[in-house]
Parts: structure tokens; sequence; C-alpha cells
């Protein structure tokens, strides 16, 4: 700028705080090189883009979008550094000004974004939190989520560490050993943090939350250690034996059944299967406990469900000779026979 400036560019001092005041002239003159800087943008004609925003800049100096504009600029070319500069002038000009806080809150989230590309993710995350103050849109609260996401990768990355993990699963192994459960299974929740793909160490806990009877957890812990490595056969045993502590007894045998495919002599495994086959023969329960046990079988309820299977047993309790008739049908036949077994119905009482 020359010495001569015209009278109308002169700011006006008032008391109150000193803001400048553009001339229309000036306010036209800057959105046609902003318009000029858009275009340029678009042709990613990056230089020509910065040079036309800094002239609008320069010829109004109250409006921030121009600095907005220059940081999408050097977000696009990559340069982070550049970005947050003119993000952060941005701000500046828009809070002496009194600037929506829409366009305050995109600078900030802009900001977010640079660090984030630039891998600083503590940085991406306070911007993003000032962004989320200024104006809480789905797009400023993506952003945080993203962040966040992204930030609780990089720290459990960070956490990785299978030395640490292998102490921890033996400090894990000794409380298991004196009884200690609750104190096991918080050691094997750090051993798997340490190193997440330990197979064993799920199994480890799998095994403490049985002795806690959190079966449901214990279930959880032996499918994940099979997802790491299939052929570990206690993943198997230990998953039987939680489903048969829940009473799935058919599950609890299938468990068993693949630790025999991976080890046919396994001797926990043969066990575990023998003592399903107990329970489903209802072997040392009295009837009653038999029926109650066959009613959780998804076949039982099936067929006591079954509006033709419960005219037929009304009519057996009515006429027992009926029964004679009904067991020429082949498919009732079966029917009749799974309840009997089953402990539901009993003859000859």
């Amino acid at each position: 700028h020359g010495t001569h400036r015209h009278s109308q560019h002169q700011p006006i001092m008032s008391d109150a705080d000193t803001v400048p005041t553009v001339s229309e002239e000036a306010k036209a003159q800057a959105a046609k090189e902003k318009a000029e800087g858009g275009a340029a943008y678009k042709k990613r004609d990056f230089e020509t883009a910065i040079q036309k925003f800094n002239a609008a800049a320069e010829l109004d100096p109250t409006d921030m979008t121009f600095y907005l504009n220059t940081a999408a600029v050097y977000f696009e070319m990559g340069d982070c550094d550049q970005c947050v500069a003119a993000c952060t002038k941005a701000i500046e000009v828009g809070q002496d000004n009194r600037a929506d806080y829409t366009l305050i809150a995109k600078a900030y989230a802009r900001m977010a974004k640079a660090y984030m590309r630039a891998e600083k993710l503590e940085d991406a995350a306070h911007w993003a939190d000032k962004a989320l103050t200024n104006q809480r849109s789905a797009d400023n609260l993506k952003l945080k989520k993203e962040i966040d996401q992204l930030l609780k990768i990089k720290r459990e990355k960070e956490y990785i560490n299978p030395e640490k993990a292998q102490e921890a699963k033996k400090r894990g192994n000794d409380h298991f050993r004196s009884g200690k459960y609750p104190e096991a299974i918080k050691e094997y929740t750090e051993a798997i943090k340490r190193n997440p793909e330990d197979a064993k160490a799920y199994s480890n806990r799998a095994a403490a939350y049985t002795k806690v009877t959190a079966f449901d957890l214990a279930v959880k812990d032996c499918d994940e250690c099979i997802a790491r490595d299939p052929t570990f056969i206690k993943g198997y045993v230990r998953k039987g034996g939680a489903l048969f502590a829940m009473k799935k007894t058919s599950d609890a045998e299938k468990a068993y059944q693949k630790a025999l495919e991976i080890d046919a002599n396994n001797a926990e495994a043969k066990e575990g299967i023998r003592k399903c086959q107990m329970q489903t023969a209802g072997v040392g329960m009295t009837r009653e406990e038999r029926a109650e046990q066959a009613m959780k079988d998804p076949e039982v309820q099936q067929i006591m469900g079954d509006p033709i299977m419960q005219q037929i047993l009304q009519q057996m309790q009515q006429d027992p000779a009926a029964i004679q008739e009904h067991l020429k049908n082949p498919d009732i036949r079966n029917k009749i026979m799974k309840l009997a077994q089953s402990g539901i119905l009993s003859f000859g009482q």
C-alpha cells in the first residue's frame, strides 16, 4: 500500500474497539478475487488460488472466509502446518469481527482434519472438541468420533508388548493356582491387552470365568481363543465345560466332538461327551428332573407345542388304549417315543 490511502479505507476508531470499516468497493473487489481463487482451486491450480485468496484478505481484512479458503487449499496440498496457520488466522479475524459461530466451528474442524492427516491425533481431538463447542453439528460429531476411534486404535497398538503380556499371564496363572480367580481374570485381561493375538490368554481367562460361574463370558473367550488358534484343544474342551454348566448339552457335546477331531484320545473331551450323553439320557435323575431338563430341548418344545400332539396326549390320558392306534403312524410314534425317552411321558403307571 502507498502512503496515500483513500479516506474510506481509513479505520474508524471507536471507543469500544477498533474494527476497520471496509468500503463497498473494496468488498466487491475482494469478492471478485475470491471467486477467481475458487475457480483456480477447482482446477487444482493451488498457487493461483492462494494468491487470489490472499489478495481478497488484503482488500477486506474483516472477512475470515478468505483465510478459511486458503486453509482449504493448503489442506489439499498436504501442507498441514500452513493449513493450521491459516485456520488460526481465520479464527482470530472471525472473533475480532463477530463472525458467525458456524464459520468459527468450520475453522476448528479444518484444523482438526489437518492434525488428523499429520497423525497428531491428540491435537486433532482438542480442535474437534472446540469445533463441537461452537457448533454441535452431525459433521462435527462424526469427525470427533472418527478421531476418537483412531486414538483408541493408536493407544491399543502402543500398549502391545508381548513380553509384558507373558508376565501378566504368569501372574494370572499364580493367582489361578491360589484360587484367587477375580485377580487371575484381571491379569489375563491385562495379558490380552498387551498381546491381543495370544489364543492361550483367552483360554486361561475362560477357565477363570468358569470358576466364578460367568459361563457366558467363558464361552465368548473360548470362541476368541478358537478364532486365533483353531488347533488349540483346550479352547474346545473349556467351551464344552461352560456350555454343559449352562445346560446347553447338545452344544457342549458338539464342542467336545471338535476337540476329539483334533485328538481322538483326549480324556477330558471323552469324559465330557459321556457326561453330555448321560445328561441327555437323564441318568441318575428323577423323572421330574428329566422332564424339566427335556423341556429345554427345542425338539421337545416343538412336539409339546404342536396342537395335534396336544390332542393326542389328552386323548391318551383319558383312554390309555388309544395309544395303540396312534403308534401305527410312524411320525407320531417317533414323537411319542421322544417324549417317553425324555421322561415327559411314562407308561404303565
